[in-house]
């Protein structure tokens, strides 16, 4: 159902390195890299972007807004995690178990936008 997401930022340079190293392990592939929107997706997956803002404002992070982004157990979770925090990104919440079978660890980006890597089952 989702064909893409896509978050603000307003330093477009910053936030594609920082993408650019987190997903190098997930072996998520560049899709587009224009002046103002970038954009990365793992396989016929859904494509995960950053842009500058259209109509030029400041962006500003969503209350409540989260991207969840679906990984292969928690093994992968733990390191990816650990990689965000290793690019300066900010903790929301340690790597563990939230219900049976549901495994998550929370953070935000360079931006402030909220993520989560996690894995089912």
């Amino acid at each position: 159902m989702i064909g893409y997401t896509t978050l603000g930022t307003n330093d477009l340079e910053k936030a594609t390195a920082f993408y650019d190293q987190l997903f190098s392990d997930m072996d998520a592939k560049k899709m587009f890299d224009t002046e103002t929107f970038v954009g990365w997706q793992l396989g016929q997956g859904a494509m995960f972007s950053i842009t500058k803002p259209y109509d030029k404002n400041e962006a500003t992070v969503g209350n409540g807004v989260m991207i969840a982004l679906k990984v292969d157990g928690p093994a992968t979770v733990d390191a990816l995690h650990a990689k965000a925090m290793s690019l300066g990104a900010a903790n929301e919440g340690d790597p563990g178990e939230r219900i049976e079978g549901f495994y998550a660890g929370y953070f935000r980006d360079l931006d402030g936008n909220k993520l989560n890597f996690f894995s089912y089952g």
